[in-house]
């Protein structure tokens, strides 16, 4: 046989993934928070967008909003879809068929908001104050608004205690470098010689200031080591005699509760050990965590849920957590009409087109959103009104099922969304848990379930009879659950609950 070049025609499919497709498939994944920043940057990028503060003025502009309105000609391919969603009770919980709110005035009311909850103040926001109270009194002082206090950090309080208190000037520069080598605890880390040979100078010294900087505010900053950190405090309280000083030496004895023998090592009797345990209770082993800490950003949640006084629930999506976005229709009809190059005339349909199709993957994030908790509640319905010991087992593709989406697609819209339920707060991957098969091969019991009895039976265990992983095994499988000791062990564990042996001895009447 021959071999010879020739051209022949072959007929192929394959999936491509667009730029426009792969943007679709990051803001689905996206949280409300980068969400908004995301925005936040196509706003400044593209001119042919503009943020939705106030409803359109003439039917120049296509007023789209990018989670609540579908662009005009688009249809994301699942019709009927709205941002609130109802469903009765016709007896078991389950969805009413047709009762599904699509309006745009179900979702924002007058001021913009939902009426399901109350907005949280926004971060950024700034008080603006009348120009007789901003400019104070007299115009060369400051102004009210340049007088507020702010958080005082760590390091400008040691710096501070450091003027007063270290005169010399190379003592000066070898604290402000310890300061600067503390971890986020306020434990010193780093080696003094090494400190030495970076400011080349002798170790003595730098020992020296070291010993001056760990008498500063708060007591036990500067610590090597825990022992250290307690002992500073101790000696700060003035309660570091003999016997404590042998106690925190055997902190591992601390920890095993081995009182006999920390009372024969530190000379003491019994009660004496107590109060030396009760004592050490009161110390901060992590001192510099009052200062710098991080503020924590609370949750928004992406989904709001309400119980209907008919039954059933209403479920709706935060407005506040929705971006608006306008494709301005009237500046790219004026911008096209004009004189332009031909460079620049596909600038402007690029943008115009990505900006409609930011519009569009808006909308299908907000409704492919409501679908899945909307799924996610008709199948949890036991556990929103019964409660967690209710929670089915479910896995990705019981939604993606019922849906008729891929599971990765669930996966995406799951991931950092929230819903607010009458029970709280639950992040929507918290539904989906592993399941424990029944012993007499029943309805499998959900893995958070179990791990709900299993703290539940060990927090109300009394001292004298502390369960053990056997016996949890035997109580969970009298109830029917077909579950093995390594699984309750694993499942204790991840709790953070200490094993038998450590709760008796957390137990005992000796503290």
């Amino acid at each position: 046989m021959a071999l010879t070049p020739r051209l022949d025609q072959r007929q192929t499919q394959s999936l491509v993934m667009t730029p426009q497709l792969q943007q679709a498939i990051k803001l689905l994944q996206l949280s409300n928070m980068e969400l908004a920043e995301f925005v936040e940057q196509e706003l400044e990028q593209n001119p042919m967008l503009e943020r939705d503060d106030a409803e359109a003025a003439d039917g120049d502009t296509e007023a789209v909003d990018g989670a609540a309105e579908t662009a005009a000609g688009v249809d994301d391919g699942s019709p009927d879809d709205g941002m609130t969603m109802d469903f009765g009770d016709d007896g078991g919980g389950g969805p009413a068929d047709g009762d599904m709110d699509v309006a745009l005035d179900d979702l924002y009311t007058q001021d913009g908001r939902s009426d399901a909850v109350q907005a949280a103040p926004d971060p950024g926001y700034e008080p603006v104050l009348p120009s007789s109270v901003a400019g104070g009194f007299d115009d060369d002082l400051p102004g009210f608004e340049q007088t507020l206090s702010s958080d005082i950090t760590l390091r400008d309080h040691l710096m501070e205690q450091l003027g007063m208190d270290v005169g010399d000037q190379i003592d000066r520069m070898i604290g402000a470098f310890l300061i600067d080598s503390l971890d986020e605890t306020g434990y010193l880390t780093i080696d003094l010689a090494a400190v030495a040979e970076a400011l080349e100078c002798d170790v003595a010294r730098v020992e020296a200031v070291l010993k001056r900087l760990q008498q500063f505010d708060p007591p036990g900053i500067f610590a090597r080591d825990l022992k250290e950190c307690l002992g500073l405090q101790l000696a700060d309280r003035d309660r570091l005699d003999p016997a404590m000083a042998a106690f925190i030496d055997n902190l591992e004895l601390v920890a095993r509760r081995e009182f006999k023998a920390l009372a024969r090592i530190c000379g003491v009797d019994a009660e004496d050990v107590a109060d030396m345990a009760a004592e050490l209770r009161t110390l901060d082993p992590k001192p510099a965590l009052a200062f710098d800490g991080e503020i924590a950003q609370p949750v928004i949640p992406d989904v709001l849920m309400r119980a209907r006084p008919s039954g059933g629930w209403h479920i709706e999506l935060n407005s506040d957590t929705l971006p608006r976005v306008l494709v301005n229709n009237q500046y790219y009809a004026e911008i096209s009409a004009g004189k332009a190059s031909k460079a620049d005339r596909q600038y402007i349909t690029e943008q115009y087109q990505s900006a409609n199709w930011l519009v569009k993957s808006l909308h299908q994030r907000a409704t492919t959103i409501l679908k899945v908790a909307k799924e996610i509640v008709r199948q949890q319905d036991a556990f929103f009104l019964k409660g967690v010991q209710h929670l089915k087992p479910l896995v990705l593709r019981d939604i993606a099922d019922v849906i008729d989406m891929h599971e990765s697609t669930v996966s995406r819209v799951t991931a950092n969304k929230y819903i607010a339920s009458p029970r709280g707060i639950f992040e929507l991957k918290y539904f989906f848990t592993s399941s424990i098969a029944r012993a007499d091969g029943g309805e499998a019991f959900s893995a958070e379930a179990i791990k709900h009895r299993i703290r539940a039976m060990i927090t109300a265990e009394p001292p004298a009879q502390v369960l053990s992983d056997d016996k949890i095994v035997d109580i969970l499988r009298a109830d029917g659950v077909d579950i093995a000791r390594r699984t309750v062990a694993k499942y204790r564990e991840a709790m953070g609950i200490p094993s038998s042996v450590q709760r008796r001895r957390q137990k005992s009447p000796a503290m």
